[in-house]
């Protein structure tokens, strides 16, 4: 296969890269990931940087060096007439070079018009060479970012069939260990002891985990891929809380948090997807009661405003560090990364909390307080029929 001809210049280090380079071999950077924040950048404002470290009109020198550039005036001549300019303007009266060297007879005003108008030719010149080259950087920088992000798609479309096929190849195996263990543990092949009984149990509910974190894989990959398609349908508030709630309550009760629920018995109804919607307020309550100590508590409350009905869960648990709030939004990404971390989980969770909010054209807002707890709402509008 022939060489890349074509170089670019990474922008984190300034090494030169083949064109279709995915890394900095240099600096280590991603080169997709980079540009499209630096397209992101460009397309929110013009940036700061100009390719030009000189402005146009300092191309073109000042009147009196240009006549002396020009063999028109000397040195001295230029130094009497600013010393004479000084003088004047000093005694209040303020008057121009050009008109100062015409009145020392240095030069005519016929003379002095050719050089003006010579050096506004030469200025406009130099405007419209800056504004090519910057239209020609510009291009040139927008179609390295434009190949950029083309790279950056396809890696993300790869990496979305990656997890969609290997997700779903995981259901059979899956399937085949959930009932060999429902056999077992409803004893058609043989007698357990007590021992053996729990033990199953340990691993139903490590299968029935497994189960969802696969599901879960294979709706971000949809989702990220095709976009989510709903199915919305008219439905009480108060039923989706109610039922949500009952849910949850086993795993906060192991876990030794209390869950109340604060909601109106007379909520309107609203039309969303009821089973995403449901799953999205599961995963906010999971999330709580995983992060709050024993003895906390985790409130969800529904309520109405002037834009709709908000849905709030509040907990009083660990917190989450101003810095580090975008983050929990990254798909696959945990907070504590470290091998000994103490929650598990994928880090799919709120990544796809955000992907269904969108797709019913509501944001998840986020408020916390280390070590106080945090708070997580969102607001869907009311059912108008």
């Amino acid at each position: 296969m022939a060489a890349a001809t074509n170089l670019v210049t990474c922008p984190q280090c300034g090494y030169l890269l083949p064109s279709d380079a995915r890394t900095c071999p240099q600096c280590g950077v991603d080169l997709a990931l980079l540009s499209l924040l630096a397209e992101k950048a460009y397309l929110e404002g013009v940036p700061s940087a100009a390719p030009m470290t000189t402005p146009p009109q300092m191309l073109v020198p000042r009147i009196g060096e240009y006549l002396i550039e020009q063999g028109i005036l000397s040195q001295e001549q230029l130094n009497a007439a600013l010393q004479r300019q000084k003088s004047l303007s000093e005694a209040g009266q303020h008057q121009l070079l050009g008109q100062t060297l015409i009145q020392m007879a240095f030069i005519d005003r016929e003379t002095l018009d050719r050089a003006i108008t010579r050096q506004i030719i030469e200025l406009h010149a130099a405007l419209q060479e800056s504004n090519r080259t910057l239209e020609r950087r510009v291009a040139d920088r927008t179609s390295e970012l434009r190949r950029a992000l083309e790279r950056l798609t396809e890696i993300n479309q790869i990496k979305a069939n990656l997890i969609s096929n290997i997700s779903h190849e995981l259901r059979t195996p899956l399937a085949h260990i959930k009932g060999y263990v429902e056999l077992i543990s409803e004893e058609q092949l043989g007698p357990l002891n007590e021992e053996q009984t729990n033990a199953i149990q340990v691993v139903e509910r490590a299968t029935e985990r497994l189960g969802g974190l696969i599901e879960d894989l294979i709706e971000f990959s949809t989702g990220t891929r095709e976009g989510l398609t709903l199915h919305l349908e008219t439905f009480p508030v108060n039923q989706l809380v109610e039922n949500v709630l009952d849910r949850s309550q086993a795993k906060a009760e192991k876990a030794g948090v209390n869950l109340e629920l604060s909601v109106s018995p007379d909520m309107p109804d609203i039309e969303a997807d009821v089973e995403r919607l449901s799953w999205v307020l599961l995963q906010l309550l999971d999330n709580a009661i995983k992060f709050t100590p024993t003895g906390g508590l985790v409130k969800l409350i529904g309520q109405t405003n002037n834009l709709g009905f908000e849905f709030v869960v509040e907990d009083t648990g660990i917190g989450i560090p101003q810095e580090r709030m975008e983050e929990i939004f990254e798909p696959f990404h945990q907070l504590d990364g470290s091998p000994t971390r103490r929650y598990g989980g994928t880090g799919l969770g709120l990544a796809l909390v955000q992907l269904i909010l969108q797709a019913h054209g509501s944001e998840i807002a986020v408020e916390s307080v280390e070590q106080e707890g945090s708070r997580f709402s969102f607001i869907l509008p009311m059912n108008s029929g």
